[in-house]
């Protein structure tokens, strides 16, 4: 339509000055609205959520139907609003409050009508029995809404008008609320049929531009019989039953066109379109016919209707709402009706932890710049912890999607599958059914802060030199509280977690220059070049000139075991035994090869010997399971049997990553409880919970027993969170493999021996139980820095080779990511302002001086590593940071770990083996042998007991 633009130009103003801020405020009104919710159902002592608004319905019908006018004017016709056209429709007439009271109380009434034109497309009309609304906006309508929320008594409804919403909007504004609220009430209705009902905002019509329109009684609508008994809660219900009994019920669809913006304004719905100004223009007749109600066919339809969630932008983009109140209504109708199916979720702060809380926080805040959470006694340092959670998903939750701005008119969305409300879909899709793509294959990495892109600085200082100064292993420098177990598990994880996708070689590419005197070969056989080359991201692109700096994830977000059944329905089912079996296919109780000689899994990138033990331990569980619930449920079909394998196996690696993994890494007794509380709840100490209870209620409880929570933005993970997890100097460049019944060395082997297609030749060799234990009794590196595996700085990937240590300092600073100073202060931390002050090791101090010329400067990655971690971690306290918000994240925000995770989706068996399964029951499952050498009292993940081997002749061999 030619002049759509124009009119949206020239009548609408946004909120907060632009589509985008205006979208942002309205995203969190309708999160106050679900509250409003809430209120609501807990005043009226109900288990079930109600509609926001209008939740009590006196008529819910499916056979009316819509008839435009033979005579319809030129300049009203347009899309299908054509003379004689009709179409069926469906209507709800209503009480406009949002509690169910008896219809005598004091209220509004409202109507909604579904116009069908076709399978593809229908169109909303929603009109209230007042021609002007109390709110001026969106902001004034939700504060009435929360100020009159949960008000089912005389004196609530007082408070709220005369005490709450002077309060949310100021003493003037509440008056004229009030003032029209009263002129709205104050008439006696006996009939909905006989009541006009206008739309208060705007709607564009076709050509003819803006309009208001009204629905008002037709033909013979008011006259009725007796008048009904008003002390009858539901008088108005059995009004309507006895006049359809008898008789159609008819509307007149009148529009009213746009004069100018001073009269007959688009964005104030409190200013009336007087007829005098605006006249009502016939243009169709609604007529819901003559019906008994009380028959079984009537009452099914009602049920039906009362399930709809109507929304006026489910129309065409030639009738879209207009105004503020009507863009608003968009992302509230959508997440009030979301919130009513129990497809969106909200959880309610308790007014004490509220009140206490923001005192509680500050003073952790001022005595944090004395002493760090990490040296205060352990119940003050754990709430500590908990108000610094607070202040990082308050502040460092970002949303990078690009989100529908201003909003666009939309068919009526189809229901999710039904399916997909019991199992984890192939790409990640429906984990939020209210949200189908959050999270999913494709979805862009969120932030926790915001990006700084710096081109000019993008090989300053050069990043080879960084490298070979600061991250080149001179010295194997050993993590001695873990093995190597927990360098294999960390890739594993990280493999489900997040992919960027690459261009493909010979494609776009970036170039960094090798520091005076050096040249690289970037290709096997290759020609000594000056510059090193390897492939570049992907970006997504952005409008308006927008660096690229936002960037997919090719794989799911979220903790669903991605990395072991693949990330789409192909390669999900070629995973899977022939013929539509449950189990994942195995040679011999090894991963089958594929034709480039890597095994073929769900993710195999950078595929060496750890991950392949990992991998094939977990498709042994998944295995496991699936002959466990065959055994336990034999009605069960292989679909089901592998969808309810797959959930229980990635609850139970988000489980031995919570409890087992990260308190090894992090190993401090303050964290292990804190991890244990996220999964669990608080141990059985009446101190603790109280604290919790006066300040955090949210953690009385382990994350799986509450609801979905995103808090302040979309889930997804982000590109601050990938670069914490750059943990390569985990991995050794020598590998010892030990046999162990007796202790005997099998053969060192260096990373190159072990990695790609050499790495299933050597756990076929070696056996998975052997491969395993020797990983156990070995060491990881520490992470930090002068440890990065020599292995990794000169590797071949996808037909180039790389220096991995270089690839990870030119993908941060390219992403930008800021710089480690920067950083710091982001996550709320005190900057620091000498090299003394990150490192006390005099000769890392004198490289870092020498490499940059000042420690703002200073790349992320080498901050990170250089950083004095607490007592303990394996990582920087920095790290930390992004780890404590994220890591809580990807629990409560997953369906499958919060609210679904019950019996009913998982079964009872499965909700069983992740309650008493972790990584021992897992090892012990697949290798029994290996049950003698675990470690006593610690996790899978610490050192484990090594056999000595037995010297020749018999003995010991105590050398």
């Amino acid at each position: 339509m030619a002049d759509t633009g124009q009119h949206q130009h020239s009548h609408e103003r946004y909120m907060g000055g632009t589509p985008e801020a205006e979208r942002r405020i309205f995203e969190r009104l309708a999160h106050e609205l679900m509250k409003v919710q809430e209120k609501n159902r807990r005043a009226s002592r109900t288990k079930d959520l109600e509609r926001a608004f209008h939740a009590k319905a006196a008529l819910g019908v499916e056979n009316a139907r819509i008839r435009f006018h033979d005579d319809l004017p030129d300049s009203l016709r347009g899309g299908f609003a054509q003379p004689g056209a009709t179409y069926p429709a469906t209507v709800r007439l209503s009480n406009a409050g949002g509690i169910r009271q008896a219809d005598g109380t004091p209220d509004l009434r409202g109507i909604a009508v579904r116009v069908a034109v076709s399978a593809e497309e229908s169109h909303d009309l929603l009109a209230t029995n007042h021609p002007v609304s109390h709110a001026r906006d969106a902001r004034e309508f939700v504060a009435f809404a929360k100020a009159m929320a949960g008000a089912t008594t005389r004196v609530r409804k007082a408070v709220g008008l005369f005490v709450r919403l002077p309060l949310a909007v100021g003493p003037s504004t509440a008056g004229r609320m009030r003032r029209n609220i009263r002129a709205a009430t104050r008439r006696t209705v006996d009939s909905l049929a006989g009541e006009t009902y206008w739309s208060r905002s705007a709607i564009l019509w076709g050509e003819a531009g803006p309009v208001r329109y009204l629905l008002r009684p037709a033909g013979h609508a008011t006259a009725g019989g007796t008048r009904p008994e008003r002390r009858d809660p539901h008088h108005l219900r059995r009004e309507l039953e006895a006049r359809l009994a008898r008789q159609d019920i008819a509307f007149e669809l009148c529009v009213q066109r746009y004069v100018d913006d001073r009269r007959t304004p688009v964005e104030d719905g409190a200013v009336e379109w007087p007829e005098s100004l605006a006249p009502a223009l016939p243009v169709a007749t609604l007529t819901v016919p003559s019906q008994d109600l009380e028959t079984a066919r009537a009452r099914a339809a009602g049920g039906r209707v009362e399930t709809i969630g109507f929304n006026p932008w489910f129309t065409t983009d030639d009738f879209r709402p207009l105004g503020n109140l009507n863009r608003a209504r968009k992302a509230a109708y959508e997440a009030s009706a979301a919130h009513r199916h129990g497809l969106r979720f909200v959880t309610e702060e308790p007014l004490r932890n509220k009140v206490l809380g923001a005192p509680a926080g500050a003073a952790f805040r001022l005595l944090n710049r004395a002493v760090p959470w990490h040296r205060l006694p352990l119940s003050a340092g754990l709430l500590n912890l908990v108000f610094l959670r607070k202040a990082l998903r308050r502040r460092n939750l970002i949303d990078t999607d690009v989100h529908e701005a201003p909003p666009k008119a939309m068919p009526v969305p189809a229901p999710a599958d039904e399916h997909l409300r019991t199992v984890r879909s192939y790409d990640g899709t429906y984990n939020d059914l209210s949200r189908p793509a959050m999270g999913a294959v494709g979805a862009p990495f969120g932030r926790n802060l915001k990006p700084v892109y710096r081109p000019d600085l993008f090989d300053v200082p050069n990043p080879v030199t960084v490298s070979r100064q600061l991250l080149y292993r001179d010295t194997f420098l050993p993590a001695t509280s873990l093995n190597v177990l927990a360098a294999a598990w960390i890739q594993f994880q990280v493999h489900d977690w997040v992919n960027h996708r690459r261009h493909k070689p010979g494609g776009e590419s970036v170039e960094v220059p090798m520091p005076p005197g050096s040249t690289w070969h970037n290709t096997p056989g290759g020609p000594a070049e000056r510059v090193m080359r390897f492939a570049e991201n992907e970006g997504i692109a952005l409008p308006g000139g927008q660096p690229p700096i936002l960037f997919a994830n090719t794989a799911s977000h979220w903790w669903d075991g991605s990395e072991v059944y693949g990330e789409n329905e192909r390669t999900a089912k070629y995973l899977r035994e022939p013929d539509g079996g449950a189990g994942l296919r195995l040679d011999e109780g090894h991963l089958p090869l594929g034709p480039n000689g890597v095994p073929l899994t769900g993710f195999a990138d950078s595929w060496w010997l750890g991950l392949s033990a990992m991998h094939t331990l977990f498709a042994r569980e998944h295995n496991a399971v699936c002959d466990a619930l065959r055994h336990a449920y034999p009605s069960m079909n292989e679909e089901r049997v592998y969808h309810t394998a797959r959930l229980v196996v990635s609850a139970l690696i988000a489980k031995i990553h919570t409890v087992e993994w990260t308190p090894a890494i992090l190993a401090t007794e303050a964290i292990d409880l804190g991890l244990r509380t996220n999964w669990e709840g608080p141990p059985d100490s009446w101190l603790q919970k109280l604290g919790l209870w006066l300040l955090e209620s949210h953690s009385l409880t382990g994350i799986p027993k509450t609801l979905p929570d995103h808090h302040a933005a979309p889930y997804s993970l982000t590109e601050d969170f990938v670069t914490v997890y750059r943990m390569h100097p985990l991995i050794p460049d020598d590998f010892e493999m030990r046999e162990h019944r007796f202790g005997q060395r099998l053969e060192t082997l260096g990373f190159r021996d072990i990695q790609g297609t050499a790495a299933e030749g050597a756990i076929r060799k070696t056996g998975l139980a052997d491969t395993l234990y020797s990983f156990g009794i070995a060491h990881p590196g520490a992470i930090t820095l002068h440890n990065f595996p020599r292995a990794l700085q000169r590797f071949e990937r996808d037909g180039e080779i790389i220096d991995l240590s270089v690839v990870d300092l030119v993908r941060t600073r390219r992403r930008g990511v800021p710089r480690y100073n920067d950083f710091r202060e982001g996550l709320h931390k005190q900057r620091i302002r000498s090299f003394e002050e990150l490192s006390q090791d005099p000769v890392t101090v004198a490289r870092l001086r020498d490499v940059y010329r000042s420690v703002d400067e200073i790349d992320t990655v080498v901050g990170l590593f250089a950083e004095n971690p607490p007592h303990g971690f394996g990582f920087s306290d920095t790290a930390f940071r992004v780890f404590i918000l994220m890591a809580t994240r990807r629990l409560q925000s997953d369906r499958f770990l919060t609210v679904d995770f019950r019996p009913e989706i998982y079964t009872p068996l499965g909700i069983d083996w992740v309650h008493k399964g972790g990584m021992n029951s897992v090892l012990l499952r697949h290798c029994p042998e290996l049950a003698g050498l675990l470690p006593r009292g610690a996790s899978a993940f610490a050192p484990w007991r090594q056999v000595q081997p037995v010297a020749e002749g018999g003995g010991r061999d105590t050398r």
